[in-house]
C-alpha cells in the first residue's frame, strides 16, 4: 500500500508513521517554523497584470518632493528608508482594488502575489503605510497637478467643460461622541486628573506592569488632547448657530473637525464634504478639496481659485448643481468662466424661470436667459455623467464609504490619493505603459 499523507495528529517535526505503516519514511508538513520559499519574484504575475501597469505608471512620475523628506543617506549611518516609489505604487494599487486599510495592505504584502511582487522583498508595515498616506499633503497635491498636466499634454483633458460636485463621506466618529461644552469640560478635567494620578504613582506600583502603565498613560494623554481640540473647535460650531441655540452646540470628542451632515440616504451622520472637479472629456479629476460643512453653496470660488493656482487656466464652461449657486460668486467669475447651473424654480408656477427679474444684475439676467437655451441644457446634461459618475467610482471602486482618518488635513490627503488613483487608472487605460522608463529624478535609478 502506497503512503499518501501523515495522520492529522502526527507531530510534524519528528514524524512517526501512522499505525499499521511501520517502516515507512514520510515527509510531513512542518508549519511551526519559518521555511524559505524559493521564488522568482518577477514571475509571480502575468505580463499584463494591473500591479505591473501601476508600477510602470508610477516610475514615470517625478517623486522628488517625496525623496526630499528622506534624511538617510549613503554616507551616514541609519536604516535605509523604503523607496517612496514603492509606497506610492502600493497605495495606488490598493485603492484601485478598494482597499483603504493600512493593516490589511500590510497583511496582503505577505499573502497576495500582486502585493508581494510590488514589494519585491521589502518588508512594509501598517504604521509606515498609514503615516505615508496622511503626512505628505503638499507632495500629493503637487503629484496630482503633475499627473493632470501629463494627461492634458496627451489630449485627455480638454479644458472646454468641467464639472464640480460634492460627496459626503462618513467620518471616523460616532454620533454618541458629540457633546456640549459642559460635558467636554467635565471629561477633560477627569482625564487630566487621571494623568496626574498616574504620574504621581509610586515606583513600586508602576513597576508591576510598566508596559500596561505606559499604554494607559498614552491613551489618557491622547484623550486629553482630543478633548482640548474639541473645546477649541466649539466656537466655530457655535458661530453658525442662532444665538438662542449656541448653548446646544456639540462637538465630537473623537474627531473634533467632523460635522453632522445630511447624507445621500436622507439620514444625518458625522461626515466630511469631499469636493471633486472633473473634466468631461475622459473624466480626469483636476481639482480636490474637502470641507466640514454639508452645504456646497460656498465651494464654487475655492475650487476655481485652486484650478487657477494649479494650472494657470480655467475651463470655458463650469457645470455645477443648484446647491452651489451663489449669485455673488456667479457675478465674480462671469468674466473668467461660463457657469452653467440650474435656475431656481420660482414660487409662482406661472412665471418663466428663465426670464430675468427686475432686481437682477446684467450678469444674473444673462445667466437666467442662457440656461433657457437648448445649447446650455445640452451641455449641462454632461454634469451628471461626469461628476456623479466619478463620485460613484470613488465609492464602489476605491472603497470610499467611510473615512478611515480623522481631521480635515488627513481627509484631504485621502481625497488626493483617491483622485491620483483614479487619474492613473485612466492613464493606464488610455495611454498604456508599454514604453515606460523611470523618471530621471528617481534616485534609485540615477548614476
Amino acid at each position: 500500500m502506497s503512503p499518501q499523507t501523515c495522520s492529522p495528529t502526527t507531530p510534524p517535526a519528528s514524524a512517526q508513521p501512522p499505525p499499521g505503516e511501520a517502516g515507512l519514511r514520510l515527509r510531513c508538513p512542518n508549519r511551526d517554523g519559518v521555511v524559505p520559499i524559493p521564488a522568482y519574484v518577477d514571475g509571480l504575475l502575468p505580463a499584463d497584470h494591473l500591479a505591473r501597469q501601476v508600477w510602470a505608471a508610477v516610475t514615470q512620475l517625478d517623486l522628488s518632493a517625496f525623496y526630499a523628506e528622506i534624511a538617510v543617506t549613503s554616507d551616514r549611518p541609519g536604516r535605509p528608508a523604503i523607496d517612496p516609489q514603492l509606497l506610492v505604487a502600493l497605495w495606488v494599487f490598493a485603492l484601485s482594488q478598494g482597499e483603504t486599510d493600512g493593516r490589511a495592505i500590510a497583511r496582503l504584502c505577505v499573502e497576495h502575489l500582486a502585493y508581494m511582487w510590488l514589494c519585491g522583498g521589502v518588508a512594509v508595515n501598517a504604521h509606515t503605510l498609514d503615516d505615508f498616506r496622511v503626512q505628505r499633503e503638499a507632495a500629493l497635491d503637487g503629484l496630482l497637478t503633475q499627473v493632470v498636466l501629463r494627461l492634458s499634454e496627451s489630449g485627455l483633458v480638454g479644458w472646454e467643460t468641467q464639472a464640480q460636485d460634492g460627496m459626503r463621506v462618513r467620518a471616523s466618529a460616532g454620533a454618541a461622541s458629540f457633546h456640549r461644552q459642559p460635558t467636554l469640560e467635565k471629561h477633560l478635567t477627569a482625564a487630566q486628573t487621571q494623568i496626574a494620578a498616574l504620574e504621581a504613582a509610586s515606583p513600586t506600583a508602576a513597576e508591576t506592569a510598566p508596559q500596561a502603565q505606559a499604554v494607559r498613560e498614552r491613551a489618557l494623554h491622547d484623550r486629553a488632547v482630543r478633548l482640548a481640540a474639541a473645546l477649541a473647535e466649539l466656537p466655530a460650531v457655535q458661530a453658525v448657530k442662532p444665538a438662542d441655540e449656541r448653548a446646544e452646540a456639540r462637538v465630537s470628542s473623537t474627531d473634533p473637525q467632523a460635522r453632522v451632515m445630511k447624507m445621500g440616504d436622507g439620514g444625518f451622520r458625522p461626515a466630511y464634504n469631499w469636493q471633486f472637479a472633473t473634466d468631461v472629456l475622459a473624466q480626469v479629476i483636476v481639482g480636490v478639496d474637502r470641507v466640514n460643512h454639508g452645504s456646497d453653496k460656498g465651494e464654487l470660488e475655492p475650487m476655481l481659485r485652486q484650478l487657477q493656482r494649479r494650472y494657470d487656466r480655467l475651463p470655458e464652461n463650469w457645470l455645477i448643481d443648484g446647491g452651489f449657486v451663489k449669485l455673488s460668486a456667479l457675478e465674480a467669475w462671469a468674466a473668467s468662466v461660463q457657469i452653467l447651473a440650474p435656475v431656481p424654480r420660482p414660487k409662482d408656477p406661472t412665471r418663466d424661470p428663465y426670464r430675468p427679474l427686475p432686481e437682477d444684475s446684467p450678469v444674473i439676467a444673462a445667466w437666467r436667459e442662457r440656461m433657457g437655451t437648448a445649447e446650455a441644457k445640452a451641455k449641462y446634461k454632461l454634469r451628471a455623467a461626469t461628476a456623479e459618475c466619478v463620485n460613484a467610482q470613488a465609492r464602489r471602486q476605491h472603497g470610499v464609504q467611510q473615512s478611515g482618518v480623522r481631521g480635515i488635513a488627513k481627509n484631504r490627503c485621502l481625497a488626493l490619493w483617491v483622485a491620483l488613483t483614479h487619474n492613473l487608472l485612466i492613464w493606464i487605460r488610455e495611454l498604456g505603459t508599454a514604453s515606460v522608463a523611470c523618471h530621471p529624478t528617481c534616485p534609485a535609478h540615477t548614476t
